[in-house]
């Protein structure tokens, strides 16, 4: 199908939890070739993956150290390129993460530049910089990482003096490219080809609004405001580049891009037939139960991805967010805003799920492309009671464990049984998982969901299944009056979706039948927290 991105449902795979073939405690290649009929059961488009590349894992595979391989904790490159083949033929394209921004601190090209010197050409792909003071003893500017303390890191010269510092917006093993050198443009524009010649179907590109800087590098005046990021013509050359080499090739190549540039008119500016083909939605990501941000942030959404002919993106959850079943179910403010300031806050997660199934039907009715975060089909909740010694995210350390980091949405998922490790590993591992499962995880395993009658799992399918059929290419939304509290729209031909955010039961619109529903109606009242698909004259 031509241009079948506007419409998909994409599966994200955090390769580390989705399944371990091998029993090393770790998910892998294999484990995931195991489960493409769980995929395709499941009724998604495309799956993408998170980074699959070697790399120390100092940040779960975002710090790459070789662009053009696999991981060998994860398999090898005939097995990611049997994966994608395997794929395709079960009808589900494949997406992986490209990392402009940055690298690895192993990377080839800054073991290089730390050896070559000040002023070397192979400092010049980076951002080397002298530190400021009398003895250069302070960093260059008053940048602060993403990942907690400064975003600068100071080397030791070659002759054991103190030296330069390299600028990294995440962690100090993830040095920031410079894309003002050519070589950094050039060799990603190989990348790109290296994977669209081995199939892949598109990029999701991990930060893709930082990777070009003011030269200047300014002081931030505002500590809560943006970095000064160049939201000029250089980002725009790099994407009509990107575009240009993924158009010659056949069946529709994409490009998604991962921006946070403070709202949606600026997003959308990259969004053009001859740039990106879409972006994700963080405004609909972050947003708290309420049905007036939602139904603010739906309608700004769809009006300026409308002025440029983008499709939106709908998105609940990711590997680095707290996952909506816990979100929704806290008491008080249950947004999320990438502090995790709320972590430990009491969570209600009965109430939790009934919301989070609720937002997924509101989530696959909207117009647009979807992605759902693995585990999410399931219900699963945010694992927040991790043993300190066992976290893994360098956030957690470089905050001095003031943010927990963002292991607990990054926990192995439950296949099958009653205790862990759930199926996740082969009988007879040698090693457990390596992020603990809870135990109370038995009732929510794919084998127990599948048994089970109205389960999360079986409303996630049967939703995939109608959107498939029905709603993916129905028509523009169309807002329908309801009470005060209610989300009601229509997609022509015969679609309505109905979600109850308010504290009583509602009648539903006119309908000729229930599609779907999160909760049972009662008769012809929606409860509260609760959404329904309804066929409508």
């Amino acid at each position: 199908m031509r241009e079948w991105w506007r419409t998909a449902s994409i599966y994200q795979i955090y390769i580390r939890s989705f399944r371990d073939g091998n029993g090393d405690g770790i998910g892998d290649l294999a484990g995931v070739r195991s489960q493409l009929s769980y995929l395709e059961q499941l009724g998604v488009d495309a799956v993408w993956f998170t980074p699959w590349y070697p790399s120390p894992m100092d940040d779960g595979g975002y710090d790459v150290a070789d662009f053009r391989d696999i991981e060998p904790t994860f398999g090898t490159l005939p097995e990611a390129e049997a994966l994608i083949a395997e794929a395709h033929t079960r009808g589900i394209r494949v997406i992986i993460d490209i990392v402009p921004n940055h690298c690895s601190d192993v990377h080839r090209w800054f073991l290089a530049a730390r050896d070559a010197g000040p002023g070397s050409p192979e400092r010049s792909r980076f951002w080397f910089r002298p530190g400021r003071g009398p003895d250069g003893s302070q960093p260059p500017n008053n940048w602060q990482s993403r990942f907690g303390g400064p975003a600068w890191t100071r080397i030791t010269e070659p002759d054991g003096t103190p030296g330069e510092w390299y600028l990294h917006l995440y962690s100090s093993r993830q040095p920031d490219l410079n894309w003002e050198n050519e070589e950094v443009r050039a060799e990603f524009a190989d990348i790109l080809r290296f994977w669209f010649d081995r199939g892949v179907d598109g990029l999701r590109i991990d930060v893709a609004d930082g990777m070009v800087k003011d030269p200047a590098l300014p002081d931030v005046t505002d500590p809560d405001g943006p970095l000064p990021y160049s939201d000029q013509e250089g980002l725009h050359e790099i994407y009509r580049e990107w575009r240009r080499i993924a158009d010659g090739y056949p069946g529709e190549r994409v490009l998604v891009g991962e921006m946070w540039l403070g709202d949606l008119g600026r997003t959308v500016r990259y969004l053009r037939p001859d740039e990106l083909h879409s972006a994700f939605n963080f405004d609909y990501l972050v947003c708290p139960w309420d049905p007036d941000r939602f139904r603010r942030i739906i309608e700004d959404t769809v009006e300026s991805h409308g002025t440029v002919g983008a499709p939106p993106t709908w998105v609940l959850s990711n590997h680095d967010v707290t996952r909506p079943v816990t979100r929704y179910g806290r008491a008080g403010d249950t947004g999320f805003d990438f502090a995790d300031r709320l972590h430990g806050t009491p969570v209600d997660l009965r109430l939790g799920t009934r919301r989070a199934r609720a937002a997924a039907l509101l989530t696959m009715a909207l117009p647009g492309a979807m992605y759902l975060y693995q585990g999410e089909e399931l219900g699963l909740w945010e694992i927040e009671d991790i043993p300190d010694q066992l976290r893994q995210d360098p956030v957690f350390e470089r905050t001095g464990h003031a943010d927990p980091g963002r292991d607990g949405c990054r926990v192995p998922l439950p296949w099958a049984g009653t205790a862990p490790p759930f199926g996740f590993s082969p009988e007879g591992a040698h090693k457990e998982p390596w992020l603990p499962q809870p135990r109370v995880w038995a009732a929510h395993t794919v084998e127990a969901q599948l048994a089970e009658r109205g389960s999360t799992l079986e409303l996630y399918r049967s939703a995939l299944r109608i959107r498939a059929e029905r709603v993916a290419t129905g028509g523009p939304l169309r807002w329908l009056e309801s009470p005060p509290g209610v989300l009601a729209f229509a997609r022509d031909p015969g679609f309505a979706c109905v979600v109850n955010l308010s504290g009583e039961a509602v009648p539903l619109p006119p309908h000729e039948s229930v599609l779907l529903s999160s909760g049972p109606p009662v008769g012809d009242l929606l409860p509260p927290d609760t959404a329904a698909w309804l066929h409508t004259p």
